[in-house]
C-alpha cells in the first residue's frame, strides 16, 4: 500500500509516509467496530459516512468514554435518525434523553446545530473545516473531524488520544498546555492526503487500545519503529501534565417535595449549569458558592443522612437533601415555583441529570 502525504511536509526522522503506511495497514485489520463508524471494507466498497452520525458521535465523545456514549447514541439515531428530525425535536426531550451523558451544554448546543443546518444550509453539514467551523456548538476538534470523517478533507485532528500518540511519536517532552501547537503541527504533518478519515479515526484507535495512558503495548504498535519516545524509553512519561489542582468544595441542599406519590420537579433555566434540565429544586448552589440551605416552602423539612457527592469539571459539590413532612402545599406557592408534578414511579422517565437522579434515588429510600 502506498499513502500519498500532504505536499508541504519536510520529511522527520519518524519518515511521514511510512507512518500514516504502516497505521493505516494496520486499522484496516483492527479498526474498532462502532456503531457510528463505517468500517475501512465498506468505505473501500464505496459506502460513506453519515455527515450527521459523524457529527453527533463527535459531539458525545467529547470527554466521555466510547463505552458511555454507544447506547446514547443508538437511542438517539433511532429516535431521531436525521439532522432534520433533531433540529424538529423539543429542547427538553434531547435534554432528557441526554441526562446521564453530563456535560449538558453540549446537548443545548446539539439542538442549535441541528436546526442551522437544517434552516441555513437546507439539511446538510457543511463539507470543509472552514464550513463546519461557523456552526454552533462546533469547535476546532468536531469542525476538523467531521471534515477528516466524513468528507475525506485531509484535517489535522487531535484528541486526548491523538495528543498522547503524537507526544510520544515525536517525543515531545514540552508539558501540556504549551505542547499543543507542536502536537497540532506535527499530527498535520503526518496526515495523509489519501484516507484522512480512515487516519484520523485509526490514530484515536492507537491510543484507546495500544498507546494507553499507563502501560502502553509498544510491542504491539505498528508505529513502535517509527516513535522517538519509543526508542528513548520515556513513552509513559508523555505527554507532560502539570500538576493536577485540588477542586474547589461547594454544599448545597436539594428538596424533595411528594404529594400524591408525585414530586415536584422545576426546569432550571436556560442557561448555567445544567441549564434546561429538570431537576429537584435547590438552594441556589454554584461553583464557588454555597447553598442557602433556605427551603423552597416553608413547612416542616427533614434532613436525612447522608449527602450525595458530584464532581464537575471544575469544582465538587457534597448536596445534602430534605424532605418536605407537611402541611400541604397551595396550588399558588407551586405556581410560584414554576414546578411540575411528577409521578414517583416514573422518576427514571423525567431526564434527571446524574446529580439530581442520585438524590431522587436516596430520596425514595427515605419516603
Amino acid at each position: 500500500m502506498s499513502v500519498e502525504c500532504r505536499d508541504d511536509i519536510v520529511e522527520t526522522g519518524t519518515g511521514t509516509g511510512a507512518v500514516a503506511e504502516a497505521l493505516l495497514g494496520h486499522y484496516d485489520m483492527h479498526a474498532r467496530d462502532l456503531p457510528w463508524r463505517v468500517s475501512p471494507a465498506a468505505r473501500r466498497a464505496g459506502l460513506k459516512p453519515d455527515p450527521y452520525r459523524v457529527w453527533l458521535s463527535e459531539v458525545m465523545l467529547q470527554q466521555t468514554t466510547v463505552a458511555a456514549v454507544t447506547g446514547y447514541f443508538e437511542r438517539f439515531t433511532t429516535r431521531w435518525p436525521t439532522v432534520e428530525a433533531l433540529a424538529t425535536a423539543p429542547q427538553e426531550d434531547v435534554l432528557a434523553a441526554w441526562a446521564g451523558l453530563g456535560y449538558y451544554a453540549r446537548a443545548r448546543n446539539l439542538i442549535a446545530c441541528a436546526r442551522a443546518v437544517t434552516v441555513d444550509h437546507g439539511g446538510r453539514f457543511p463539507g470543509t473545516e472552514a464550513g463546519l467551523r461557523v456552526l454552533p456548538g462546533i469547535g476546532d476538534y468536531t469542525a476538523a473531524a467531521v471534515a477528516a470523517i466524513a468528507f475525506d478533507e485531509p484535517a489535522a485532528v487531535v484528541d486526548a488520544n491523538v495528543e498522547r500518540v503524537v507526544a510520544r511519536l515525536f517525543a515531545i517532552t514540552t508539558s501540556l498546555p504549551a505542547a499543543r501547537p507542536e502536537i497540532r503541527k506535527h499530527t498535520a504533518e503526518i496526515t495523509p492526503r489519501e484516507r484522512p478519515g480512515d487516519f484520523a479515526q485509526a490514530m484515536m484507535d492507537l491510543g484507546a487500545t495500544i498507546c494507553t495512558v499507563r502501560n502502553p503495548s509498544c510491542l504491539l504498535c505498528p508505529l513502535a519503529p517509527h516513535c522517538a519516545a519509543h526508542a528513548q524509553g520515556i513513552a509513559e512519561s508523555l505527554p507532560v501534565k502539570p500538576p493536577k489542582k485540588a477542586k474547589p468544595q461547594s454544599t448545597g441542599t436539594a428538596f424533595w417535595i411528594e404529594q400524591d406519590g408525585q414530586v415536584l420537579l422545576v426546569q432550571r433555566p436556560g442557561k448555567g449549569m445544567l441549564g434546561g434540565m429538570r431537576a429537584l429544586p435547590d438552594d441556589g448552589w454554584a461553583a464557588g458558592r454555597n447553598g442557602t440551605a433556605q427551603p423552597p416552602v416553608p413547612g416542616q423539612w427533614q434532613v436525612i443522612d447522608g449527602a450525595v457527592a458530584h464532581v464537575f469539571t471544575h469544582f465538587s459539590l457534597e448536596l445534602a437533601l430534605a424532605l418536605y413532612r407537611g402541611p400541604q402545599i397551595d396550588k399558588v406557592a407551586i405556581e410560584n415555583l414554576n414546578g411540575i408534578w411528577w409521578p414517583v414511579e416514573h422518576i427514571a422517565e423525567a431526564g434527571l441529570p446524574t446529580l439530581f437522579a442520585k438524590a431522587a434515588a436516596l430520596a425514595i429510600q427515605y419516603r
